[in-house]
């Protein structure tokens, strides 16, 4: 009867180990997958938008050729060129510079990946047949963070608990 109690009681500090380690594992990734997230979104789109420069603000020529020549919009089954080739050239290429550096340190992250977000579709339309590969692991992680937000490892974070100590009312 005694060794049977002690089994139970074994088995139940057992199952309350297994449950802390599980708890700590969860906190701990709370605050880490967002900001995995959103270096992971980050990444393609900085390194895709570093090759359409040729210096501090001088926007590679081969940048705008793609856009007049090469990317071809498919939207119900016909292929369009993009309107205004230089402008959307220019457009794409700061946000792909400045959407991902905001991303990495989490500042304005919901809308820096709704912004990603929206590229994602456009890149879509022009490359139909990447979805699998890459549109649709992007979409999923800018989702993700706009449901999640961008986590405690974040200046959004910190700014909201500055907010939170310094404004009226707020708690010191």
């Amino acid at each position: 009867m005694n060794q049977a109690r002690n089994s139970t009681i074994g088995m139940a500090k057992l199952g309350q180990g297994a449950r802390l380690i599980l708890e700590w594992l969860a906190w701990a990734a709370y605050a880490i997958a967002p900001l995995v997230l959103r270096i992971a979104l980050a990444v393609p789109f900085f390194r895709s938008g570093l090759t359409k420069w040729d210096g501090f603000l001088s926007l590679s020529p081969a940048a705008v050729f793609l856009f007049e020549e090469e990317f071809k919009l498919h939207i119900f089954g016909g292929v369009y060129d993009f309107p205004a080739p230089d402008t959307m050239a220019l457009f794409d290429s700061v946000a792909e510079i400045v959407l991902p550096i905001l991303l990495v340190v989490g500042l304005a992250t919901r809308f820096s990946a709704l912004g990603l977000l929206i590229m994602t579709g456009v890149i879509q339309l022009v490359v139909p047949d990447g979805w699998a590969n890459f549109h649709l692991p992007w979409a999923a992680m800018a989702i993700a963070l706009i449901a999640i937000g961008p986590g405690r490892l974040s200046l959004d974070h910190l700014i909201g608990v500055v907010r939170r100590t310094w404004t009226p009312g707020g708690s010191a």
